[in-house]
């Protein structure tokens, strides 16, 4: 009767046991956190199989120690159950080993076991499973119980199936947290390198730093919570720090905002951009360096600060800085590189913008002085213009064209250096008279404009003339030279929104021309009898290259003969244009005017082609050889296409060579002596001869002879008129001075037989002038050839 008894309650604890195996199965598919699972696993399972004391514990990622996760049992308290080692190295004790092997212990007696340990409530017999998946150590199930052989096989099958099932989810759980944690890191990369990417472009594409900062700070707020943000530059030079763009607790602050030194030196800013090295505090680590004296306490005291040092330029450094209110939310080592690589590219961004301003002053600024240059002021002229619309009726604006008086002889006598320093000297004194309001400009070489804006009155023009003049009246002493500055001025103004401007530097300058052909230091006004003699100069700019194409230029020839028996060598061409409707035009109405517009290059070129016509003409006819010299603009001399254009016209007149010669005036300096020579030199085996023409008027003719192959040189009429029964010094020391280079001398403008005679004392080769013969058509030239004038 009582087998029958022990049998049917062996079987009801089996069935017992199986329906806790399948609830826990089943319960399995609905936990997906650990703790819930260990919970449930102890108090849920192991409890109702009969156990008054269980511990699961999980091993760490080096199997070396256990780590209590969760627990049930019989307190001796009213207290919740709790044990007293939570962390168990493997190899410690009963449970230590099974952690260690892998193998399940049943011990009946754990007195005489000398793995055991005892815990604050010691038990009689100890039951221990490893938590494996394939046949990686999980951690184990621990029970113990107070009373000797409690623990059965039974006992064991069933808390190694229960240990099989939690290893298995365990497994589950992890690989899924695993799982997630790769996509969640695979979306935080991904979303890092979309943002640095967006940061990237933005640096690339950025042209205003405030819009840049703005955007910036944007894309930062979705990987980085800032509930303050800062940057701010910091300039060594004026030693101020100016803050850029802040955000406080959401707010944006639009001003600019700048800190001197004495306010700077108590923030944490300074301190980062004295030390040079990023920060990374939590609350405590902030009152750390507050309590060291390194900065004080400015506004609310934030849980996590970070702030990162940037550099520029050598005088440019800056800061930007994060700070978090959140208690739950501090920076890290990851939050610190991602705020290293914004603030790099803040430097870049501003290091382009700061390079692009340069760029931008360099093309609208004057080197050597720092004035606004042409296209500056011709940009301000227009903008001035436009708000004619919008001013009272009576507002006018001014234009001021200076042109130094004889500063090319500075340059010439002193050299460039000296006459740049005087250049800059002027320029500081007369940017001391002006308004703050007028844009003062350099137009290049000596000439100079001032713009004055909403003039009401004539006078207050007049009295900026008077402190112009004011101010240069004192001699300056530049690099020990005692220089008197002195500038002729033309007025132009505009009152109309349908005036342009060129027109009105146009004006300007006619009227500074004025000014000039009048002595130094004159001040004239456009007026009507200009714009008259700007609409002629205009219609003889446009008629010119008609004239070209309809063959109205001519060329008159001027003997040049021998000074001792007055034999014909050679002629000068001379330019006459028969214009269609104004009839003869004089040289000088059009020369200047081709000049200025570039259109001498064409006309010269045209001119070359008819004297080289006239010499195949003459050769053609039997004539004996003769030269002729055309005079030709210093402009050809700064291109080597003039050697094959002369080269061409050699070729396709066939001329004898040395027969076709070129004459520059003293007066139109050539800028590359260099290319020059070598345009000379190429021009050689035509044995084309170069004449100087005006010896002695100018400035620069020593430098020219000293570099430029020069073949012959030409005495001004000025200094021909002066000669009476004998030669003038000034003229005896040019005559030296030829014979010692052995150049050829051309005397220019003999009209008396006095001056004649005196020159015929001397040892000038040539001359020429009215006296033999004036400019005259070919017809009329060539009759002069064959016997003495």
């Amino acid at each position: 009767m009582q087998n029958k008894i022990d049998l049917s309650s062996a079987l009801e604890v089996k069935t017992e046991q199986l329906s806790i195996i399948n609830q826990f199965s089943s319960s399995l598919l609905q936990l997906d956190r650990l703790d819930e699972l260990f919970e449930y696993a102890t108090t849920e399972v192991v409890k109702r199989l009969g156990f008054v004391d269980c511990v699961i514990y999980i091993a760490d990622e080096k199997n070396a120690t256990l780590h209590e996760v969760a627990s049930m049992g019989v307190s001796n308290s009213a207290s919740d159950y709790s044990i007293e080692r939570s962390i168990i190295n493997f190899n410690q004790g009963i449970t230590g080993y099974v952690a260690s092997t892998g193998r399940a212990v049943i011990s009946g007696d754990v007195s005489t076991d000398s793995r055991y340990i005892a815990d604050a409530r010691p038990a009689r017999s100890e039951l221990c499973v490893p938590l494996i998946y394939k046949e990686k150590i999980l951690g184990v199930i621990d029970c113990e119980h107070p009373v000797h052989n409690y623990f059965t096989d039974a006992h064991l099958e069933i808390l190694t199936t229960v240990a099989h099932l939690l290893s298995a989810k365990i497994n589950h759980v992890n690989t899924v947290e695993n799982l997630q944690q790769t996509v969640s890191q695979l979306n935080t990369a991904q979303k890092l390198e979309s943002t640095l990417l967006q940061i990237a472009n933005l640096t690339y594409q950025a042209n205003d730093l405030d819009t840049f900062l703005e955007s910036l700070h944007g894309i930062l707020t979705n990987l980085l919570r800032a509930d303050n943000f800062l940057v701010a530059l910091y300039d060594k030079q004026i030693d101020i720090l100016d803050i850029v763009y802040i955000v406080e607790q959401g707010v944006r602050s639009n001003a600019h905002k700048k800190i001197s030194k004495e306010q700077l030196k108590n923030t944490a800013s300074y301190y980062l951009l004295n030390s040079e090295q990023p920060l990374l505090l939590n609350k405590e680590e902030y009152q750390q360096h507050i309590q060291a004296g390194h900065f004080k306490m400015v506004g609310r005291q934030s849980e996590s600060w970070l702030g990162v040092p940037f550099k520029v330029s050598d005088n440019i450094s800056g800061v930007i800085v994060v700070q978090s209110y959140d208690k739950t939310h501090h920076y890290d080592d990851h939050d610190l590189a991602l705020l290293t690589y914004v603030s790099r590219q803040i430097s870049l961004t501003i290091d382009r913008q700061l390079s692009r301003q340069a760029l931008e002053y360099r093309a609208l600024h004057d080197e050597l002085t720092g004035l606004a240059n042409r296209s500056l002021l011709i940009d301000r002229i227009k903008h001035a213009i436009l708000k004619l619309t919008r001013t009272p009726k009576g507002t006018y604006h001014a234009l001021l064209y200076l042109d130094l008086d004889r500063f090319k002889s500075i340059n010439d006598s002193l050299g460039h250096e000296v006459g740049d320093h005087f250049l800059i000297a002027i320029c500081k004194s007369i940017k001391a008279t002006i308004r703050n309001t007028d844009t003062f400009a350099r137009l290049g070489g000596d000439e100079f404009s001032i713009l004055m804006e909403n003039i009401t009155h004539k006078n207050q023009v007049t009295e900026a003339l008077k402190r112009i003049k004011k101010a240069l009246a004192e001699p300056l002493n530049i690099d020990g030279h005692l220089l008197q500055a002195s500038t002729s001025i033309g007025v132009a103004f505009c009152d109309n929104k349908n005036d342009k401007a060129y027109k009105l530097l146009q004006h300007a300058d006619a009227a500074m021309y004025e000014a000039k052909s009048n002595g130094r230091s004159q001040v004239r006004f456009f007026n009507n009898t200009m714009r008259k003699k700007l609409k002629s100069h205009a219609d003889i700019e446009n008629d010119l290259q008609h004239g070209i194409e309809h063959n109205e230029f001519e060329l008159y020839f001027q003997p040049i003969f021998t000074i001792g028996d007055c034999h014909v060598v050679g002629f000068e061409a001379l330019v006459r244009w028969h214009h269609p409707t104004k009839g003869f035009v004089p040289p000088n109405d059009f020369i200047p005017i081709a000049e200025n517009t570039g259109q001498i290059i064409n006309l010269d070129l045209h001119l070359l082609e008819l004297a080289a016509k006239q010499i195949s003409t003459w050769q053609q006819q039997g004539k004996r050889f003769l030269r002729i010299t055309v005079n030709v603009s210093s402009r050809h001399f700064a291109s080597l296409d003039f050697v094959s254009q002369i080269h061409a016209i050699y070729n396709t007149y066939q001329l004898p060579l040395g027969s076709l010669c070129l004459e520059i005036t003293e007066s139109g300096l050539i800028e590359n002596l260099e290319l020059a020579t070598k345009i000379i030199e190429g021009l050689s085996p035509l044995k084309v001869k170069l004449c100087l023409d005006d010896f002695g008027t100018g400035y620069s003719a020593l430098g020219y002879l000293h570099q430029l192959p020069i073949h012959v040189l030409k005495i001004d009429k000025s200094f021909i008129d002066h000669l009476k029964d004998t030669p003038t010094p000034l003229v005896d020391a040019i005559l030296s001075l030829a014979s010692s280079l052995e150049l050829d001398v051309v005397a220019e403008g003999i009209e008396t037989q006095q001056q004649l005679t005196t020159l015929q004392q001397t040892k000038c080769n040539y001359g020429q002038g009215f006296l033999k013969a004036k400019p005259l058509p070919a017809c009329q030239a060539i009759l002069l050839i064959d016997q003495p004038l």
